[in-house]
């Protein structure tokens, strides 16, 4: 039984692509091919686009019941197959599989179950005085994932997308694409009709910019790279779409003099190495007193020695390789220019774990007496990398941290009124007050080059609706 997935879902079938291009997913921890997808091409685009065109005027039309029946059929599906999915998000991009099983597939649960929610109670209308104020959906949606969240960025997209009435065009990464082949079968299995749901894997050159530029698309929501994001803005230009994007970060985590310092450098460093690193939110810039640097690096050895990489499969693991060769080389040449700017290296280093010589796989590093002007504190690194700063003053712990072109998320530990005087003037569109997790009904995105727009919660169905004024409607 072959393991390839060479066809694309459009307009509710399994075809064959235009093109007979194709490309391997790397196991990142064996280095293996252990399975193949099709590249596509703008033909495959224009197919799919014109299918979701063609299923919008009825779907866009269905009534709110309609509409929550076809997402806890999904819900369902996604639980009946969340081995499956765990599997494949395990084997494609290096997720420890306990880690698979409850992050990677919680976070695609969690976002279906919230778009259900949100919609059971959402105002589409509202009167205005005499003016009706309607929201409606915006129309054919482009969506463009990365490898890190393979189904939680597929699904934070798709299930508002769904909940809103809107008809949509996916491709997920070619690096990471199995887990969406997956979900596009639990689609097809929960009855949701033809063209409204449709995917064509490829690169970004290839299918990227073609879905980002395609006349039939209404909007385009893209995360990935802040490169790749002004590539995407430049082609959706012409068209005049609606673009929506998570970008990348260098998030700072401030430790307060008022907190419980142990626990929050700990904290502070596994958050860092969680996915590998591979996180657009990450914690990897840790700000902690001047006067606590020799501290906070002590804690750091003991944390980071505790840090061991190892086979994703085994269900002990919680730290696996990072996805890919070039992933890896990238993360050792920062590594290296970490060392070379006379960065203090704690823990970990170039090179691999003893032990792994095959496989991704990248010593959990920490460095300490880092000056925010040196590259691996302006640079995401996208793996295992802490780098700790250290500060004079409440004053100095802000300026360091908004200094960067990046604003996605914050950290902040202290005292809580301490803490939130501090996160009310981090430039940053979430902040983590004491070690406080991620929120389904928060609204996730960030200011600057982190991009624009929100998703999850009830204001990721903002970017998925139009606004329309009728004058004279309540008359």
């Amino acid at each position: 039984m072959s393991n390839d997935y060479l066809s694309f879902y459009i307009n509710g079938e399994w075809i064959k692509p235009e093109g007979r291009d194709t490309v391997g997913v790397i196991n990142p921890a064996t280095e293996q091919v252990f399975s193949r997808v099709s590249l596509g091409t703008a033909a495959d685009v224009d197919t799919a686009a014109k299918a979701a065109r063609d299923a919008f005027p009825a779907w866009s039309q269905t009534s709110v019941e309609e509409r929550l029946a076809i997402l806890d059929k999904i819900l369902a599906g996604i639980k009946a197959r969340s081995e499956d999915l765990a599997q494949a998000i395990s084997q494609e991009m290096g997720a420890p599989i306990s880690f698979a099983r409850s992050a990677q597939v919680g976070t695609g649960l969690g976002h279906f179950a919230t778009a259900r929610q949100i919609l059971a109670n959402y105002e589409f209308e509202e009167a205005r005085g005499k003016t009706q104020i309607i929201k409606e959906p915006i129309g054919v949606c482009g969506m463009i994932t990365p490898w890190n969240w393979p189904l939680n960025q597929l699904t934070c997209k798709v299930a508002p997308a769904l909940a809103t009435g809107c008809t949509m065009v996916l491709k997920p990464s070619e690096v990471a694409p199995i887990s969406a082949m997956i979900l596009a079968e639990i689609i097809h299995d929960a009855g949701v009709p033809a063209g409204v749901f449709n995917l064509v894997n490829g690169d970004g050159p290839g299918v990227g910019a073609a879905i980002s530029s395609h006349p039939e698309v209404d909007m385009v929501s893209f995360t990935g790279s802040t490169r790749a994001g002004r590539e995407v803005a430049k082609a959706a230009a012409d068209t005049i779409k609606r673009v929506c994007q998570e970008l990348g970060g260098k998030s700072a985590n401030i430790i307060l003099d008022s907190a419980d310092f142990a626990a929050a450098v700990k904290g502070g460093i596994m958050g860092c190495f969680g996915n590998c690193g591979q996180s657009c939110n990450a914690p990897t810039r840790m700000l902690v007193p001047q006067s606590k640097m020799a501290e906070a690096i002590e804690i750091a050895k003991v944390v980071a020695a505790k840090a061991v990489p190892g086979n994703p499969a085994d269900e002990a693991t919680r730290l696996g390789p990072v996805v890919s060769q070039v992933q890896y080389d990238k993360i050792q040449s920062l590594i290296q220019a970490g060392i070379d700017e006379g960065a203090t290296l704690v823990a970990g280093g170039t090179g691999k774990p003893e032990g792994l010589e095959t496989g991704y796989f990248v010593k959990p590093t920490v460095f300490a007496n880092v000056t925010n002007d040196m590259t691996i504190a302006r640079e995401e690194i996208f793996g295992p990398v802490l780098s700790i700063i250290g500060y004079k003053d409440d004053e100095d712990a802000v300026r360091i941290a908004n200094d960067t072109v990046y604003g996605l998320s914050g950290y902040v530990s202290g005292e809580p009124e301490h803490a939130r005087a501090i996160a009310r003037r981090m430039r940053t569109g979430m902040v983590h007050m004491n070690g406080a997790g991620p929120d389904f009904a928060a609204p996730f995105g960030g200011y600057k080059q982190s991009g624009n727009g929100r998703e999850w919660g009830e204001e990721g169905f903002h970017d998925y609706l139009e606004i329309k004024a009728v004058m004279g409607y309540n008359a």
